[in-house]
């Protein structure tokens, strides 16, 4: 199982662009099976998030599944999604047949305003794609372990994120917590620019259940870099360090 991890620059509003500079980047892929784009990759992060929104049959989903179709692989990134007069920060796993699993982000970054638009998802959601299993999440959830705990149902967590350069320590340290604690791969992925935010570094990385950078794009770059998954590895760890069996089930949540 190969693993893209594909760090960019969205440029606020501008959806074709951002769009049409991901086409470039990614181009005809690279042979990997999934390939994971930033949170909100088509239009960067909007406070307002009901002014941008899309539905599921929206322009961005249809570029998502043409991608998918010609890559034959999964493309994987975040969006604001309206639905039955909600809008969601839904993270789309699009597979090359065109079926779409998503996950909407459950924990809002309030202090930020995000929850003022945005309405929480409830459910986990483990997706399954060419015998890897695979935890979604967003951005802000990575602070939450609680939730993302791993019940031995999942194989790699993707994190899809706009976190800020000024947090960057934040960052690097709970993905790299949330790798080590669930005995998982982490694949990590956040923008790279400047908004009205604040600066980002991205940072992207996939990392290993040790904690280990397995590959990681050039920070404050553009940038598209990809890495083998030893899943035959990550079993025998498993096996032989059992930490799993030992979690605290009462405290998971639904």
């Amino acid at each position: 199982m190969r693993v893209a991890i594909v760090q960019t620059s969205p440029i606020v509003g501008e959806k074709e662009l951002n769009l049409r500079d991901l086409d470039n980047l990614i181009g005809g892929g690279d042979g990997s099976d999934i390939y994971v784009i930033p949170e909100m990759f088509n239009t960067a992060l909007v406070i307002e998030a009901d002014t941008i929104a899309e539905t599921m049959d929206g322009e961005t989903l249809k570029w998502m599944k043409q991608k998918a179709a010609l890559l034959d692989a999964a493309i994987v990134g975040s969006l604001a999604i309206s639905e039955n007069g909600k809008t969601y920060n839904r993270l789309c796993f699009v597979k090359p047949d065109g079926s779409v699993e998503y996950y909407d982000k459950r924990h809002l970054f309030t202090y930020g305003g995000e929850g003022a638009y945005i309405t929480p998802g409830r459910e986990r959601r483990v997706v399954e794609f060419r015998g890897l299993r695979v935890m979604l999440q967003v951005c802000y959830d990575v602070r939450f372990p609680v939730f993302v705990r791993n019940r031995d149902d999942y194989d790699m967590i993707i994190y899809v994120a706009s976190w800020p350069v000024a947090r960057k320590i934040a960052w690097n340290t709970l993905i790299r917590a949330r790798a080590i604690e669930n005995q998982c791969f982490v694949a990590a992925v956040n923008r790279v620019g400047v908004d009205q935010f604040g600066v980002y570094s991205g940072d992207s990385v996939i990392i290993t259940p040790y904690g280990e950078d397995l590959v990681a794009a050039e920070p404050g770059k553009v940038d598209m870099v990809s890495a083998e998954l030893d899943l035959e590895k990550l079993y025998h760890f498993r096996e032989k360090f059992p930490v799993l069996d030992d979690a605290d089930t009462d405290l998971y949540m639904v």
